[in-house]
């Protein structure tokens, strides 16, 4: 009887996943018996020879949105990336060469400001000792004075560095500026990644900065060379006042050119809205009455105080008012008497123009000319406001 086609099935699949390798042929097993070169078995096969039979198929890993992104933006080196550690690098050497300019720009306006109360301690001493009274030509206030005198050189010194100071910063900008043209030029460079582009936006904000606060120290540089600048050509000035007043021993005040409303007046033309009321115009030629009249009858003629306050009134009514100092002479005797008294008017005329110059009067503001009269005994410098 034949085997059917299901014990024949049977019967291969046992035979091939049960056949296991014996020695070859000839060999004698033990007691002589001879060994058959196949053994059919129903036993399984071992684990590590399975584990390379059935290799198929194989489960392979889950690939998630999170996966991909994090292979696609790893790290990079790039021409770009390259490029702006260089900005980086610079932005960062600029950055600190800004802190120093900084320190020094506080470090010159603390000596200013101690400097400046130097001044002000000595002047105060100087007006407090004249309006108590004191003699002329006090040493001690000249002292004073020159200590101030001192101070205000110091200050000017101080001018000069910051000067040198707004050069520094200014280039300083000149670099923060190239800087950001080279971060903006990156953009177009190829062969970058969209992290460079990332950085190249966070730099050139950080380079925008930059240039905010070097425009803040170069503005506040400014500020103070102007302002001390000002404040030097004030108090020169009013040194040159208060010398006079030392060398008087009487008190006069400030220098008449600081005035803080004749640039307004320049602007708000005042005389212009009253044309036709007299008030508003000062003494002209019409109007030959002199302000201030100074006999010269004696050597030793003090003049300066009345000066002073005639002139300080004077330009507190009209603020852009001239000066006309006239030397008079009397008209009366032979040609060379008439020649020595014009000499000693025109002389009188210059001491007068020279006190004038020390109480702050800037000279484009004041004239001199000299005229003979039969009205005066003894030679006059008379002051008209023009």
């Amino acid at each position: 009887m034949k085997p059917s086609f299901l014990s024949r099935t049977v019967l291969g699949l046992l035979a091939t996943v049960s056949i296991f390798a014996v020695p070859a042929a000839g060999a004698h097993a033990q007691g002589g018996a001879k060994t058959p070169a196949l053994v059919i078995t129903n036993q399984p096969l071992p684990a590590a020879l399975a584990g390379k039979v059935y290799t198929k198929p194989s489960q392979t890993e889950s690939i998630e949105p999170q996966t991909l992104l994090r292979s696609y933006y790893g790290t990079s080196d790039t021409l770009v990336s390259g490029k702006i550690g260089q900005i980086h690098k610079d932005l960062g050497t600029l950055q600190s060469d800004l802190a120093k300019l900084s320190e020094r720009l506080a470090s010159l306006e603390t000596v200013n400001q101690e400097r400046a109360a130097d001044y002000y301690a000595s002047t105060a001493t100087i007006s407090t000792q004249l309006q108590s009274g004191t003699t002329p030509g006090n040493p001690r206030l000249l002292q004073k004075l020159a200590n101030a005198q001192d101070n205000l050189d110091r200050l000017e010194g101080n001018v000069n560095d910051l000067n040198n100071l707004s050069i520094e910063i200014t280039k300083s900008g000149s670099v923060a500026s190239y800087l950001l043209e080279s971060a903006r030029a990156a953009y177009g460079l190829t062969g970058a990644v969209e992290e460079d582009h990332v950085q190249l936006a966070q730099l050139e904000d950080s380079i925008n900065n930059t240039v905010i606060i070097i425009d803040r120290l170069q503005n506040n540089v400014n500020d103070d060379i102007t302002r001390t600048g000002a404040y030097l050509t004030t108090e020169r000035n009013n040194l040159r006042a208060m010398s006079l007043a030392i060398a008087d021993g009487d008190l006069m005040g400030k220098a008449l050119s600081n005035r803080p409303f004749t640039s307004a007046a320049k602007s708000t033309e005042v005389v212009a809205l009253a044309p036709h009321s007299d008030a508003a115009q000062p003494p002209s030629a019409s109007n030959p009455r002199p302000l201030v009249k100074i006999r010269f009858d004696r050597p030793d003629v003090n003049y300066e105080q009345p000066v002073y306050m005639a002139l300080n009134d004077a330009m507190d009514k009209y603020p852009e008012a001239h000066f006309e100092l006239v030397a008079v002479y009397p008209a009366e005797g032979n040609s060379a008497q008439v020649a020595i008294e014009s000499t000693k008017a025109r002389r009188n005329a210059e001491r007068v123009l020279r006190s004038l110059t020390q109480m702050g009067m800037p000279m484009d503001r004041l004239e001199i000319s000299h005229a003979s009269s039969a009205d005066v005994a003894d030679n006059e410098v008379h002051i008209y406001v023009r």
